[in-house]
């Protein structure tokens, strides 16, 4: 198999333009997780493991709005890359729209029913009674967080990928003070423990949704989104465009949500150890692939706009580079896993049982690091970014679903498999994906202009 390699350097201003502050997002993020961690780690393994818990829910809630942004952002980048400011508008104005409507449903949803969302992921009562404790506040979270992540996300499609990175330094400054005084009860605040985790994260999501839109509607001039704008509700042809190209999307990506779920819903069913095991090392495995996420974002955005001006060979090229880009720091974040990870499990007070299973968990993460980042960067960015939706929809539902979740869900409820052979059963779609979407990539296929 023959793949090119661009040598340009403006190719690779290009991409670090895009990469290094979403990279620097993502450290600053998982940052916050990690201290997060460590503070409910002081209380014990049961608040740990209901916040872990109660978080997956929320990334499901999160990974829908990726669906919104995934399906948006082909069309914006095809839409900026061929000129068309006043459809790069229209496109974010519907984006958030649906997504404040997402947000509501799942706010009243938390609100009403913490328990039984809880009960999904967990039998133990402890840890569901602290999850509710979460649960109650967190309802406040998703539409001031709903809507200006989605809004941050696409403002990168136009050019403007600090913002992210600033919205992210606030939120990490706001959320570490918040968190210490009232998980603590430092500087005259009540001591809340995993509530004021929570709280701590409502506060940081607030800052985030005030700066970014002031920014978006008032400061930013490249694309010139006002209020005036979005009071203007987009055609229903313009719906139908997207739905066209998102709707694979946003399918995709709920399945993946689920199936994001039902590894939490299994682990959640072994106990409270591998729970909190597995938290630290989902931290460290997304702290050392922060550049993997960079990369997989500038190719998604950097495709769909050589695609939107209409030059497919480049577009080709292009592809082909971050294919091997995605190679080589797919190693990198493995071996960064393999030596960096055993070394954090010593920060958090935890049983010699958790550090056990923390520890098998961390080799078997550092194996599939490498799919992982081949992966992501295919699906996420470079078919995407190609507008090959609904090959990527069949490539979730088939290896997901029927691969991984089966054999992940039998070994961990049915012959009670260790926990590590339990996340390489949930991890095997990776390996298979990555073969399968390489494969797609080198076919040429894949390079629609929807637009």
């Amino acid at each position: 198999m023959k793949v090119s390699l661009i040598k340009e350097k403006e190719f690779y201003r290009q991409v670090l333009a895009i990469m290094l502050p979403v990279a620097l997002q993502q450290a600053i993020n998982m940052g916050v997780n990690m201290l997060d961690t460590m503070m409910l780690g002081a209380f014990g393994e049961i608040q740990l493991s209901a916040s872990s818990l109660a978080n997956q829910y929320y990334n499901f809630f999160k990974i829908l709005c990726l669906g919104i942004i995934g399906g948006s952002s082909v069309l914006a980048a095809q839409f900026w890359g061929a000129g068309d400011k006043e459809k790069v508008r229209e496109t974010l104005n519907m984006a958030i729209r649906l997504s404040c409507g997402l947000s509501l449903f799942f706010a009243v949803l938390t609100f009403l029913f913490p328990e039984k969302i809880m009960l999904l992921y967990t039998t133990e009562s402890d840890v569901i009674q602290q999850g509710i404790r979460y649960l109650r506040i967190t309802a406040f979270i998703f539409v001031i967080h709903g809507t200006s992540f989605v809004a941050a996300q696409l403002m990168r499609t136009v050019g403007q990928v600090r913002l992210g990175l600033a919205v992210s330094v606030i939120s990490f400054m706001v959320n570490i003070v918040a968190n210490y005084m009232f998980i603590f009860g430092k500087f005259g605040a009540p001591r809340l423990e995993i509530a004021g985790a929570a709280l701590g994260t409502l506060l940081a999501r607030l800052a985030e949704f005030t700066v970014t839109f002031l920014f978006i509607l008032v400061i930013d001039k490249r694309l010139g989104l006002r209020v005036k704008h979005l009071l203007k509700s987009p055609s229903g042809d313009f719906y139908r465009s997207y739905f066209r190209v998102g709707a694979p999307v946003l399918v995709s990506d709920t399945l993946l949500g689920l199936g994001g779920n039902i590894v939490s819903v299994v682990l959640g069913h072994m106990g409270a150890a591998v729970v909190a095991a597995n938290a630290i090392c989902q931290v460290i495995d997304q702290l050392c692939t922060v550049v993997i996420q960079g990369i997989s974002n500038a190719s998604g955005i950097i495709t769909g706009n050589t695609i939107g001006a209409g030059d497919r060979k480049r577009a080709m090229e292009q592809a082909e580079t971050f294919y091997l880009l995605s190679v080589f720091f797919g190693m990198i974040g493995a071996l960064l896993v393999f030596i960096f990870g055993p070394m954090s499990i010593s920060l958090y007070k935890l049983t010699p049982e958790t550090v056990v299973i923390a520890r098998q968990l961390m080799n078997a993460y550092a194996l599939i690091v490498l799919f992982q980042a081949i992966q992501i960067v295919m699906t996420k960015g470079v078919l995407r970014g190609g507008g090959d939706t609904k090959f990527l929809m069949k490539a979730d539902i088939l290896f997901m679903w029927l691969i991984s979740i089966p054999l992940g869900a039998i070994g961990g409820l049915v012959f009670h498999w260790p926990a590590w052979l339990i996340m390489l059963c949930l991890r095997i779609d990776y390996v298979i994906k990555s073969v399968w979407c390489v494969s797609r990539l080198m076919s040429g296929k894949w390079i629609h202009e929807v637009i």
